[in-house]
């Protein structure tokens, strides 16, 4: 059963009182709210997950609810929980969305160890993953928003995970949050996209998601072989550039990106090591989103 069967009556329900429980794939999160307007929000981007089973295992219980302090709920601010505590500090109830997404995002880069936890975008193109390991700043989910709606699999904006068994990437086709100018800058170049309401004054600006497409999501479960490693920089007015890069710089950008990295130890020195190994490594510098695709679609090509 998806989330698109029930109603909204339903959804608001559910999150009020047991929670509402989504397969992200590999993971499973039971999410919980009293923010009537989260509903809304959750069927505009998660219609097509599916919902987990009564009974079945849920790697992480969290909430978005309204501040029990006087002083914040006045403010309307809201508040992130997990596992029953509070996690951060409490935000506007409009940045609810928000707030829930980098939620997920840290339970799944803090406690996810079964996999090598890479900041990257991953898409994929005939069973082939590229990797974007960047910091923020850097343009890539601008980049990876603009691939994602160009025939590349959306796979993770995110958060890459790299199986440290197999090799594979695996992804959630979660939305992907946007910023700031790239926010008019994508719903120019993909009109078809399906955006959330936008959220001004976050700790990162104006943000909004973008919902994953439905192919993307559909096949989410489906990991993928890395093929390339890409460094993106956006660059004002800069002509686009693909240049090949050494693998060892490629190794620390992942390194330096990964959210455990360290812990893993050796294993994780080897696994990232396997996946330069087998991957085409670049930098790639662009400002202008249909010159930046050209160039992907020629990567892509000179692979088959």
């Amino acid at each position: 059963m998806k989330l698109a069967e029930l109603s909204r009556d339903d959804v608001r329900r559910q999150l009020r009182t047991d929670g509402l429980a989504l397969r992200l794939a590999p993971f499973s999160v039971k999410v919980r709210s009293d923010l009537p307007h989260l509903a809304d929000e959750l069927v505009g981007l998660y219609d097509r997950f599916e919902l987990v089973p009564d009974h079945d295992f849920i790697d992480f219980h969290v909430a978005v609810l309204r501040s029990p302090h006087w002083r914040s709920r006045l403010m309307g601010r809201a508040e992130f929980w997990f596992d029953g505590q509070r996690s951060f500090t409490p935000l506007p109830g409009a940045q609810a969305l928000a707030m829930l997404e980098w939620g997920i995002n840290w339970c799944i880069a803090a406690h996810a160890h079964q996999y090598l936890l890479i900041h990257a975008a991953v898409l994929e193109r005939g069973g082939r993953a590229l990797v974007m390991p960047a910091p923020p700043g850097s343009g890539k989910s601008t980049l990876c928003a603009a691939l994602a709606h160009r025939g590349w699999r959306l796979l993770s904006d995110e958060l890459g995970l790299l199986d440290l068994r197999t090799g594979l990437l695996h992804g959630m086709a979660r939305p992907i949050n946007l910023k700031n100018a790239s926010i008019p800058l994508l719903k120019a170049f993909a009109p078809q996209a399906r955006f959330s309401a936008s959220m001004p004054n976050t700790t990162k600006g104006t943000v909004a998601l973008v919902r994953a497409p439905e192919d993307a999501i559909d096949r989410r479960s489906l990991p993928a072989q890395p093929a390339w490693v890409v460094l993106p920089a956006w660059r004002a007015d800069g002509p686009a550039q693909l240049m090949p890069v050494e693998r060892a710089q490629a190794f620390m950008a992942l390194a330096e990106q990964s959210f455990n990295y360290d812990l893993h130890g050796q294993a994780g020195f080897q696994a990232v090591g396997r996946l330069v190994d087998q991957c085409d490594c670049y930098r790639f510098e662009y400002s202008h989103l249909d010159e930046a695709v050209r160039h992907f679609e020629s990567l892509a090509e000179g692979a088959e």
